[in-house]
């Protein structure tokens, strides 16, 4: 199996709905491998820009020195564009569903797991995508309780 994470929605996405981000990643990688071996995960983000947001900056440098310690783990960087002075990411939308077209055309795994939280993929009940649910075969919801016992300090 290979798990796929949009490093940015899922970081937002703990933060709005667990009130915490540091996740223990190969715990959450070995409870959504449901006991299936794994090939590698891959984790897409931005860096924050350390001029215009220091505390966000610093915040995301935590969260990316824990990715960075998570064997089996890969961590691809878009870049930040602005847009009417807002920060935006550039790339990891099309970074994302390259490697997950790529990877089993050359016949690495068999299954796939998305890790996201915007509109075009699927997490947290309040931002799921009804056509991503709709083509997937099964859908493991991502709420709150789903992290008990993942946590970097636990």
């Amino acid at each position: 199996m290979a798990i796929f994470i949009d490093g940015s929605n899922l970081y937002h996405a703990l933060e709005e709905n667990c009130s915490r981000t540091d996740l223990n990643f190969p715990k959450f990688a070995h409870k959504l491998l449901q006991g299936r071996q794994l090939l590698r995960s891959c984790c897409y983000n931005i860096l924050q820009d350390s001029r215009h947001k220091p505390q966000a900056c610093g915040q995301q440098q935590k969260f990316l020195t824990i990715l960075h310690n998570t064997s089996y783990l890969e961590v691809k960087f878009g870049r930040a564009a602005i847009r009417k002075s807002v920060a935006v990411e550039n790339g990891v939308d099309i970074m994302l569903p390259t490697d997950l077209l790529q990877l089993p055309w050359k016949d690495l795994y068999d299954t796939r797991i998305l890790v996201s939280g915007d509109a075009y993929f699927a997490c947290f009940e309040a931002n799921q995508s009804k056509d991503l649910l709709e083509m997937s075969d099964f859908m493991i919801e991502l709420a709150p309780d789903f992290f008990e016992g993942i946590w970097a300090n636990n």
